[in-house]
């Protein structure tokens, strides 16, 4: 299970979110009060490092123009930039090296109906399935 104090990290840890993260509780509150939207732009950047594929992926889970305009996420958005940060926390965690999950995150894979994981990482439901895969490549499980 990754660690909420993970999943944070990703979003940009204390210097994006303002405080630190020590459980579910602290995560679920910053969450619901909505993230800054650099919180999205570090999860994302975090895998994509190139400007272009970067926005692709924010504006996939915020319209453009919402977000340019606004500074804060709200909680539906800020719940799919967990999600996405939660996954990538995930694949880090499993790989224990960043440009394998990286490479991981980002290459089709058979179980997941030849999605990347990243893409299944937009519904909650598609997250599931790429923890649970992870899970298995972690514990070393077919």
């Amino acid at each position: 299970m990754v660690l909420p104090e993970n999943i944070a990290e990703v979003m940009g840890g204390t210097a994006v979110l303002g405080h630190s993260i020590h459980s579910i509780g602290d995560l679920e509150g910053t969450i619901s009060r909505g993230l800054p939207r650099r919180a999205l732009r570090h999860t994302v950047e975090r895998v994509y490092p190139a400007a272009g594929e970067a926005r692709r992926i924010i504006f996939r889970v915020v319209p453009e123009a919402t977000f340019k305009r606004r500074t804060r996420l709200s909680p539906a958005e800020s719940e799919r930039t967990e999600r996405l940060a939660r996954v990538i926390a995930a694949a880090e965690h499993a790989w224990n090296n960043r440009t394998d999950a990286r490479e991981w995150l980002t290459r089709p894979h058979p179980e997941l109906g030849g999605r990347t994981p990243l893409d299944s990482a937009m519904t909650e439901l598609g997250a599931r399935r790429a923890e649970e895969l992870l899970e298995r490549l972690f514990y070393g499980i077919a």
